[in-house]
Formats: C-alpha cells, structure tokens, sequence
C-alpha cells in the first residue's frame, strides 16, 4: 500500500508498472531529505552556535543564570568551569561552563544596544520628515511667488 502511494505520488502508474519512475522516487527522497535539512537540523546548529559563543565569552563580573536556575556573578573562569557567587551571603559554586543557560550581563547589554538603535532610527525618522515638511513649505512659497 505504501509503495503504491509512494509511487502515485512520484508519477508512476496506477497499474504499479515504474516505467522511468525510479528517478522520480531518488528526487522526492532528495527534497524531502532537503526540507528536513533546512526545517530541522540547521537551525538547531544555529542555535548551538549560538550558546557556544556565548559560553565562550562569559567574563568575570559577568550575572548569570544556570541552566538550572541559579543565578549569580561570575568570580573566576577557567578553561572548562566558571566559579559564581550567589546571594547575600556570598556562597560560592563551581560550574562547568556547559551549565550557564544564560548570559544575563550580556543580554542586557544586547537589549540596551537594541533600545539605542531603535532610538537612533526614530530621531532620523523624525529629522526627515521635517526637513521633508520644511522643504514643501518652501516649494509652496516658491510657487506662490
């Protein structure tokens, strides 16, 4: 039943004779593999660059938060673990650098980076249309005169 669909599917016959449809069959195989490619397992990479980088480039001073919930700032790193103090009465814990779920130092920083563009665009935006404004009303004078 399953090669039969399969074999509607790739343009073949009802009658199940595959006359030239072995081709057909390889390229369906080939997209389908293609679309779980680019569906699936390379946005998975992406993010798993992603979270390397950042692991890689957590500093001393840095906040963060473990992929377990504990939050804390970053006294030492080491090349495999990273050594964080938490709350009030400064209890220290070692981590392997695998466990930081996320960098909140930085993220903040990303945020704040976001927030200034956002707000550069906005003043330009803003800057156009009113030399934009100012231009319209000289061309009105203008064509007054």
């Amino acid at each position: 039943m399953n090669f039969y669909l399969l074999n509607l599917a790739a343009g073949g016959s009802a009658e199940g004779t595959t006359q030239g449809g072995g081709w057909q069959m390889i390229v369906l195989i080939v997209l389908m593999v293609g679309v779980m490619y680019f569906t699936m397992i390379r946005p998975q990479k992406k993010r798993q660059k992603e979270e390397q980088t950042m692991r890689d480039n957590i500093e001393v001073g840095d906040e963060i938060t473990s992929i377990g919930g504990i939050m804390g700032r970053v006294v030492t790193v080491k090349e495999d673990s990273i050594v964080i103090e938490t709350g009030a009465d400064r209890a220290r814990l070692r981590l392997i650098r695998t466990a930081v779920g996320i960098n909140n130092t930085a993220q903040e920083k990303l945020e704040a980076e976001r927030a200034a563009a956002k707000k550069a665009q906005e003043e330009a935006r803003a800057e156009k249309l009113s030399t934009d404004a100012k231009e319209r009303k000289k061309s009105k004078k203008d064509k007054e005169t």
